[in-house]
């Protein structure tokens, strides 16, 4: 993560997958839900922080993205960047729903059994099939079901904590 302030803070929102023809069009892996939502962030982020450039226009195309860059006009320019991850400041993410939150928020949180024990700090985060898992490092490496209520009982972000009900020992 970059140094700076939290909104300064780039979240990876997908990669440049591919060329689309010969004019500096890109296609574009989209980690955003819907995967479309990654066309309204401008600018983009691509590769690293001294490469930003603004999306002139972008739309679906078959199953993905294809995207056209500023600065990006032919398929010389649109080549050197596949492969890249694009990101983008974390203030340009909306404010997430009541009881929602961003991942990269989440990330180094600490994370504290509903008895005071505290279990670590969150490492990461990742999808499953039925619910998404928070990595957590302590003394060593649990794995925690994030499932609101249940598990996850509070989110506390001015105390810098996560309250969970999850057994300690597994």
């Amino acid at each position: 993560m970059p140094p700076g302030r939290a909104g300064e803070r780039l979240i990876v929102v997908g990669r440049v997958a591919g060329l689309f023809g010969v004019q500096g069009w890109i296609k574009v892996f989209s980690e955003t839900d819907p995967r479309e939502n990654i066309l309204r962030y401008d600018p983009w982020v691509v590769g690293s922080a001294e490469e930003s450039f603004r999306v002139i226009e972008g739309r679906r195309h078959g199953k993905g993205l294809i995207a056209r860059l500023a600065g990006c006009e032919d398929r010389d320019q649109a080549a050197a960047l596949v492969g890249r991850e694009i990101a983008v400041r974390r203030d340009q993410l909306p404010p997430p729903q009541p009881d929602e939150f961003y991942w990269v928020d989440l990330e180094g949180l600490a994370v504290v059994h509903v008895s005071g024990q505290s279990l670590g700090r969150v490492e990461r985060l990742f999808p499953t099939g039925a619910n998404d898992v928070i990595v957590v490092h302590g003394e060593r490496e649990r794995l925690v079901p994030f499932v609101w209520g249940d598990v996850v009982k509070d989110v506390d972000f001015d105390a810098g904590e996560i309250l969970v009900d999850w057994d300690p020992d597994f």
